[in-house]
């Protein structure tokens, strides 16, 4: 059989194919070095969701920079219509995402996918700037980002190993933190060097070229991504049947269990309770995550002017992508994920407390470094949910989307938790904030015990098997 004609699931034929020396040293040799080839390969091609994902969100957030520079004035936006600009795209984010992950999944080709919902929304992200309807653009921009984030941690999924993807989740990710760092500092020049030109504000130019950018870069994305293990093109014969084999026998299904339709993957996810678990729980996390939106505004009450504000939102993106990409490689390394999540949050909960004790600019600043410390924990977080779901591929690709879609009603919420009247303090907001955290680190916990029990519960079936049949050790709940 050729491994060319190797279908998903089909995980017993490609280990088959993968032939290794009679030597054992050499074998074990051979495959190491063929391994590590292999990731490194894919790495520097996974690396341009990094890229994708940056623009993702400058291009999602443009708009909280926009406001600075007049975009509420020229719009004649007045009391909760800015926040309804804001939380209408979740909107049409959180509609799209589970049938896009089932529409990639039956199409297999995110290296397609992918990179054209990424066209659209550049296209929507450019027209913006000439449109007055906000809201109706912000829908649809929601409506052509919604599957991007659920697809990439998909596509990541399917290629790496339990002990391996925290740090690639994270690698994904860090997009949040570097898009809140340079978005800000592209902004500051923009806003600041483009009113007026060819008879625009500043705001709107801020959407031609974000949103230009974008769209060079989905085609691009084109010619780099890679598609699932038995279809990607660019894979020797051997890589394939490596890429295969190393994930059977890190858990990623059972080669004896034929694979099901996104149809029954649907349902197998509705009908596990640990995804409605984790929804419950990324719904208070995006809540108490809700000041994203707003960090110029946080900057802004410490007294500077725009583009000081502006650039003054860099460093506290900056040291939180570092201590993310920290966190994650721990937390792989310890094989732990809930301890090093609720950490996190308890650093962003003291940030929120400096903030509503006091209006001292050094330490209202101090404290957007610590509430930005949150994004380790929550690509933690997503490394988690798919470790949990590592078996059958269909319910992965339900099981992660239907988490990011439904948990959108945090991020609905959260764009109405910072009113302009409780500013400059927002203190009402912060109180907000913390509240969610607090829940969302408690629905994690129990689940966190809930996983530790499944996990004895397997321990003691494998050793009653062993005593009779000589099983060998099976899956086990990251925890």
């Amino acid at each position: 059989m050729s491994l060319h004609d190797v279908k998903t699931g089909d995980t017993a034929s490609a280990i088959g194919d993968f032939e290794e020396p009679s030597s054992p040293g050499h074998a074990a040799c051979t495959r190491d070095d063929l391994e590590r080839r292999l990731l490194r390969k894919l790495d520097w091609r996974m690396s341009i969701i990094v890229v994708i994902y940056t623009l993702n969100y400058i291009d999602r957030t443009n708009i909280s920079n926009a406001r600075l520079q007049g975009f509420e004035q020229d719009l004649h936006l007045q009391g909760q219509q800015y926040a309804t600009v804001l939380s209408i795209l979740f909107v049409g984010y959180t509609i799209m995402q589970v049938p896009a992950n089932m529409f990639l999944y039956w199409l297999g080709r995110p290296s397609i996918f992918l990179p054209s919902c990424m066209l659209v929304w550049g296209a929507i992200s450019v027209l913006t700037g000439f449109f007055t309807g906000a809201v109706l653009a912000r829908f649809f921009l929601g409506f052509a980002e919604g599957p991007f984030y659920p697809g990439s941690l998909f596509l990541v999924s399917r290629w790496y190993k339990r002990d391996e993807l925290a740090l690639r989740v994270t690698v994904v990710s860090c997009g949040i933190p570097i898009s809140n760092a340079f978005g800000s500092l592209i902004a500051s020049g923009i806003l600041q060097g483009m009113q007026g030109k060819l008879g625009h504000a500043a705001w709107r130019w801020l959407f031609f070229i974000e949103g230009g950018i974008t769209m060079f870069v989905a085609i691009c994305a084109m010619f780099i991504l890679p598609d699932f293990p038995h279809n990607t093109r660019w894979l020797t014969p051997e890589e394939r049947a490596l890429a295969i084999s190393r994930l059977a026998k890190d858990g990623h299904g059972r080669v004896d269990v034929k694979e099901r339709t996104s149809t029954q993957g649907l349902w197998d996810a509705l009908s596990d309770w640990k995804v409605w678990g984790f929804v419950a729980a990324y719904i208070a996390q995006l809540l108490g995550q809700s000041f994203f939106a707003y960090f110029p505004t946080l900057s802004a009450t410490m007294g500077y002017n725009t583009t000081i504000s502006l650039l003054l939102c860099a460093p506290p993106w900056v040291l939180s992508t570092i201590g993310s990409f920290a966190l994650s490689r721990y937390s792989d390394k310890k094989q732990k994920r809930y301890i090093y999540f609720a950490a996190s949050n308890a650093v962003t909960v003291l940030g929120f407390v400096i903030s509503i004790c006091t209006m001292n600019t050094a330490a209202r600043y101090l404290s957007l470094f610590l509430m930005a410390q949150v994004n380790a924990g929550y690509m933690v977080f997503w490394g988690w949910v798919n470790n949990t779901f590592t078996g059958e591929p269909a319910k992965r690709a339900v099981a992660v989307a239907l988490v990011n879609a439904l948990a959108q009603a945090g991020n609905i919420a959260g764009s109405y938790a910072w009113q302009s009247r409780w500013g400059p303090t927002y203190r009402y907001s912060y109180a907000v904030c913390i509240a969610a955290l607090g829940v969302s680190t408690g629905i994690c916990g129990g689940m966190h015990m809930h996983l530790k029990r499944l996990n004895e519960q397997n321990a003691r079936k494998e050793r009653d098997n062993e005593s009779v049949e000589g099983s060998t050790t099976g899956f086990r709940y990251l925890v």
